[in-house]
C-alpha cells in the first residue's frame, strides 16, 4: 500500500474536516505503528506546508505543480488522496505557523527529518526557476519554528540556491579550518546520513527519495 493510500485511509478515519485538527490525531491513530505514523506525519507536513507556501507569492505555477508530482511520485490512482489533502490544507483557516508547530511536536527530537521537510519545501519553491522573497521568508520562518539556527538554515538554503561564489564548506556543514582527515571523515558521515536507506529508516517514505538523490548530488557536486 502506498503512503498516499495510507493517508487516504487516515483522513477517512478522522471525523474532523480541519486538517490542523486531523494532524493532532496522528499520535493516537498510529500509536501501535510508529514507522507508519512518522511516514504519514512527514507526508502531511510536506503537503500542508506546500499548500500554505503556494499562497506566499500569490501564484501556483505549472512548474510548481510538476515539481510537487515529481517529488511525491504520485500515481494516477493516488492523485485523489493527494488532492484531497492539499485542498484541506489550503482551505483550513489555521495559518502555516500553527502547522509548523504541530510538526515540530510530532518530531520533537528529530532535527534530521525536519531538515528533510525543509528540503522538500525548497525543491517546490525553486521549481519555476524563481524563488520569491516571500517564499524565502516563509521557509525561514518554518526553520525558526523548527528550532534551526541561522547557520543551519543558510546551509540548507545554499544547497538549493547556491550562487557561483557560494561557500562549499557551509553547504557541507564543515569549516575551511578543518584538517583534511577531519573533512574526509565528515564527508563520509554525510554520505551515510543522506543515503536513501537512512532516510527511510527515520520515516521518510520511499515516494520522497528525490530529496535524498538531490542531496547526494549536492554533496558530490
Amino acid at each position: 500500500m502506498s503512503i498516499w493510500s495510507r493517508i487516504g485511509d487516515f483522513l477517512s478515519s478522522v471525523t474532523t474536516q480541519a486538517l490542523s485538527s486531523a494532524v493532532e490525531s496522528l499520535r493516537t491513530v498510529f500509536a501501535g505503528d510508529p514507522l507508519t505514523r512518522r511516514q504519514v506525519a512527514f507526508s502531511i507536513a510536506i503537503i500542508a506546508l506546500s499548500a500554505k507556501m503556494a499562497k506566499a507569492d500569490g501564484v501556483v505555477t505549472d512548474s510548481e505543480v510538476v515539481a510537487f508530482r515529481e517529488l511525491f511520485e504520485i500515481s494516477p490512482d493516488d492523485a485523489t488522496h493527494v488532492a484531497r489533502l492539499y485542498n484541506l490544507a489550503k482551505q483550513d483557516v489555521v495559518g502555516f505557523e500553527a502547522y509548523a508547530g504541530q510538526i515540530k511536536k510530532l518530531f520533537p527530537e528529530d532535527d534530521d527529518i525536519l531538515e528533510d521537510v525543509m528540503d522538500g519545501l525548497f525543491h517546490i519553491a525553486k521549481a519555476d526557476g524563481v524563488v520569491h522573497e516571500l517564499e524565502i521568508e516563509f521557509i525561514e520562518r518554518i526553520a525558526e519554528i523548527f528550532g534551526m539556527g541561522v547557520r543551519d538554515f543558510e546551509r540548507i538554503r545554499l544547497r538549493h540556491l547556491a550562487p557561483p561564489s557560494g561557500d562549499p564548506y557551509l553547504v557541507l556543514g564543515a569549516s575551511s579550518e578543518w584538517a583534511d582527515d577531519k573533512l574526509k571523515r565528515h564527508y563520509r558521515e554525510l554520505l551515510k546520513e543522506y543515503h536513501p536507506d537512512r532516510m527511510i529508516s527515520r520515516g521518510v517514505p520511499p515516494e520522497f527519495l528525490k530529496i535524498a538523490n538531490d542531496r547526494m548530488a549536492t554533496i558530490n557536486g
